[in-house]
């Protein structure tokens, strides 16, 4: 039986597309393979890691009789990418292997049985579905994943937390060290509703959301969240445990602004910052009417002194911070202009955006 018939870009991009979850090692066999399931002319593809699914069909050509089997995602990926793009390729069923075809190229791979995939359990009770624009969703997530913890004990700082309340959209993302915020405006009014999602659900969605028009539908459920976008089904489940109160750490009503080039301060950072040690990754901050300056030292005896000029009129403040810090999220931002709000040298510093009330980046000091 003929699975699927396609050119190999065809067949790579929507397999691509449901891949990204897969590992190549893991322990169950099956978990490495991608459920294929043909209904008439339609091919349904089905990826998962137990805490994740990803689904998508679409209309290859081939036989139309009903067929399911699973195979190696990745081997399958790795063999396609070594065919020429406009290459016709076809798939076929033979016993318990598949043989995938193109051009004068002929690959027998092995099968394990579609029944024995173990599909994720769908929640019965998701609350209301709201969307946004993919775009827009793409967005809030490159402007805060970068502050999620990684592998910290604290489980629930490995994520972003979602709020969505009244007609407002929340994403906040924590490592402890620093806090990032955004949020935006739903066209829709949704009673409140708070998840974590998990790190690996995060960085997948950034990869999979994309810059064309079109919506991404949300709903939520205690244990769960499902995504419908570009005719992909996308269900993970949630951290549990409670996130901190990021109302409390964002600082309110810092005396002393200095609004700045985001470009011009981070070309500043980034030279400062090599000639700061592995370890320890500090570059300290000059402030005075006029003038910043930042300066960054290792223990071979070197040292890094750069000055920017600035519009500044407030307090003299000594201030150091881990350089990383700085550098994600400036690196993360696109805007022109960018303002630091400090209240002394102790004090978590606050970066906003001029003019746009839905983006804070709190990071706390660090003694230099």
């Amino acid at each position: 039986m003929i699975v699927l018939k396609s050119t190999q870009k065809e067949f790579l991009t929507v397999l691509q597309s449901v891949a990204g979850i897969v590992e190549r090692r893991h322990t169950l066999p099956i978990l490495a393979n991608v459920l294929l399931r043909k209904t008439g002319t339609a091919l349904q593809f089905t990826t998962s890691d137990l805490e994740i699914q990803i689904r998508t069909t679409a209309q290859l050509d081939g036989d139309t009789e009903d067929f399911s089997t699973t195979v190696g995602a990745r081997k399958l990926i790795d063999i396609l990418r070594t065919i020429p793009a406009d290459q016709t390729v076809s798939l076929e069923s033979s016993q318990n292997k598949v043989i995938l075809k193109g051009g004068k190229s002929k690959f027998t791979l092995q099968t394990l049985a579609a029944e024995d995939f173990p599909l994720v359990q769908e929640s019965a009770n998701f609350g209301p579905a709201f969307s946004v624009p993919q775009k827009a969703l793409k967005d809030l997530l490159n402007q805060v994943a970068f502050a999620m913890a990684v592998h910290d004990i604290r489980y629930y700082l490995n994520g972003i937390l979602f709020v969505a309340e009244g007609s407002q959209l929340s994403i906040v993302a924590t490592d402890g060290h620093r806090l990032a915020f955004v949020s935006a405006t739903l066209d829709m009014e949704v009673p409140k509703q708070e998840v974590i999602l998990p790190r690996k659900t995060v960085i997948e969605l950034q990869r999979l959301l994309s810059d064309a028009d079109g919506a991404i539908e949300m709903q939520f459920a205690s244990n769960q969240a499902k995504f419908l976008f570009s005719g992909m089904e996308f269900v993970t489940k949630l951290v549990e445990g409670k996130f901190p109160d990021y109302n409390r750490v964002i600082p309110r009503n810092h005396k002393n602004h200095i609004t700045m080039g985001r470009a011009a301060f981070l070309a500043s950072l980034q030279r400062t910052a090599i000639l700061t040690s592995d370890k320890f990754k500090g570059v300290r901050l000059n402030i005075d009417p006029g003038v910043l300056q930042i300066l960054s030292n290792n223990a071979e005896q070197e040292e890094a002194v750069d000055e920017i000029d600035i519009d500044y009129t407030g307090d003299c403040i000594e201030i150091g911070f881990n350089v990383t810090y700085l550098i994600d999220v400036l690196s993360n931002m696109d805007q022109d202009m960018v303002t630091l709000e400090l209240s002394d040298g102790n004090s978590s510093a606050l970066f906003t955006i001029p003019d746009n009330p839905t983006f804070k980046y709190v990071v706390m000091p660090m003694r230099i």
